[in-house]
């Protein structure tokens, strides 16, 4: 027996030994996936994991961005102590000196780092597509390429040829990496939330969905002031009763656009511009939305103010003069070209330049 237990005792001093060192490396791992890392402390760092990023391609990518200290470590983290989880891809903001097990649990959890994106009201696809390349979101063709699926408003509005209309202006947060399908089909859902409350008005009114974006896209053009929304609506459905031309210019810029040859200001050429947009030849509204209006143009085209103007013109100063005769509105008209003649008389006289510079 005493010969037994003397044979145990080096096994034993060695399993003790070989705990010891587990516990010894499970402390040294610990500390070093505890420790806060940061390879420029203070300042901001933008990391993309792409899509299909290993994480032994991740784990090298966080340590030449400076984010963990060594590859193995992270990579060590992730095989022994979150054998089972996925790192999720995205771009991913660094902003303060951050542990292996916090970057881990960041990448696996997928907070990534959304940029807001406003698209104003009133603009049209084309001019969505733009912002969209310069933000560097997306290409503009691919955006224009989705926007060209009317057939995802196809319930809402089945003489939809595009999207136009339906890309709902308002702020998004997307990720970088989003594709232009998804961000046209984050857009389009955001009008169907928004037109969902507009359901009420549309019932009372006579216009279906596709003409109510429609006239509200004209609305959205023609002002930006929510006080004048109803008014210029009410002018459109005077005109439209009466079967006038509805002569609105952001149309017939439309129609140039189309084509690829709008100059930056309307001529006599454009105006005579035989395409179903040209609200100065084609009676009625136009075969559909032109810009993408938001909710109060929605609105106002849905409710009209009770009123029987049947013109407006710009009054020089941001808004509009409204008439019921063609007489007042040539008066307005007459007005607003003379004012347009003093304002370019001051910009070109050096003395008026030289006193408005002054007061300022």
């Amino acid at each position: 027996m005493a010969r037994t237990r003397a044979g145990r005792r080096p096994f034993i001093r060695a399993l003790l030994l070989l705990l010891v060192l587990l516990a010894g490396t499970a402390v040294l791992l610990r500390f070093l996936w505890s420790r806060p890392f940061s390879a420029a402390p203070g300042t901001e760092k933008f990391v993309v994991i792409p899509r299909g990023t290993s994480s032994y391609e991740t784990a090298h990518l966080l340590e030449r961005e400076g984010i963990v200290p060594h590859w193995a470590t992270f990579l060590a983290y992730l095989k022994l102590a979150k054998p089972r989880s996925h790192l999720q891809a995205g771009e991913y903001r660094f902003a303060e000196p951050l542990s292996v097990i916090q970057v881990a649990d960041k990448l696996i959890r997928g907070l990534i780092y959304y940029h807001e994106f406003t698209v104003p009201e009133g603009y049209s696809r084309f001019e969505i597509a733009t912002l969209l390349e310069q933000k560097g979101f997306a290409r503009a063709a691919d955006l224009l390429a989705a926007a060209d699926h009317g057939d995802w408003v196809a319930d809402l509005s089945p003489n939809a040829r595009n999207l136009e209309g339906f890309l709902f202006p308002d702020t998004y947060r997307l990720a970088r990496g989003t594709t232009a399908d998804e961000i046209a089909q984050i857009m389009v859902r955001r009008f169907r939330e928004i037109s969902a409350g507009l359901k009420p008005r549309l019932r009372e009114s006579s216009l279906t969905l596709h003409q109510a974006v429609t006239l509200a896209s004209l609305i959205e053009k023609e002002t930006s002031l929510d006080a004048e929304r109803e008014l210029i609506s009410a002018v459109f459905h005077n005109r439209l009763k009466k079967k006038m031309l509805l002569q609105c210019d952001p149309t017939v810029i439309y129609a140039a656009q189309l084509k690829g040859n709008y100059r930056g200001a309307i001529f006599q050429s454009d105006l005579e511009s035989n395409s179903p947009y040209n609200t100065y030849r084609h009676p009625g509204m136009p075969p559909g939305p032109i810009a993408n209006p938001g909710k109060r143009s929605l609105e106002a085209a849905l409710s009209p103010a009770q009123s029987d103007y049947l013109y407006f013109v710009a009054d020089n100063r941001g808004g509009h003069v409204f008439s019921r005769t063609l007489v007042e509105h040539q008066r307005a008209v007459s007005a607003y070209r003379k004012g347009l003649a003093a304002a370019d008389r001051t910009l070109k006289s050096p003395s008026k330049s030289a006193a408005h510079s002054g007061k300022l």
